[in-house]
């Protein structure tokens, strides 16, 4: 089954300001994919990693990408297809909670 990978942004003002039971449907959503399978995540603080021509690790502290809301959390989920993926991702807590989810296909090598 095609695998995908979901990142979701969004901040702690969307999530309280999003109704009690919205947000519990939406964490309910999340244990329902977990026992799917999906492996899912609260984002930590990031590294990014560089290793230009081999020569050597330089890491600096800090996201490499910018975007409007903070990085919440990730999830490697199964789904048929795109559609199905983006059906998965559309109930979870920060497509709910004012905020916005990625889907991406994770491409085979």
């Amino acid at each position: 089954m095609p695998k995908f990978v979901t990142i979701g942004y969004g901040d702690q003002d969307g999530y309280d300001r999003t109704e009690d039971d919205v947000k519990a449907r939406a964490h309910e959503h999340d244990v329902r994919l977990a026992s799917m399978g999906a492996v899912i995540g609260i984002a930590g603080s990031p590294v990014h990693v560089r290793n230009a021509g081999g020569r050597g690790v330089e890491t600096l502290p800090g996201a490499f990408m910018r975007a409007g809301l903070p990085i919440a959390g990730f999830a490697l989920i199964d789904a048929a297809d795109l559609e199905e993926a983006v059906q998965l991702a559309a109930m979870t807590p920060c497509a709910v909670a004012g905020g916005v989810v990625e889907v991406w296909p994770l491409l085979e090598n």
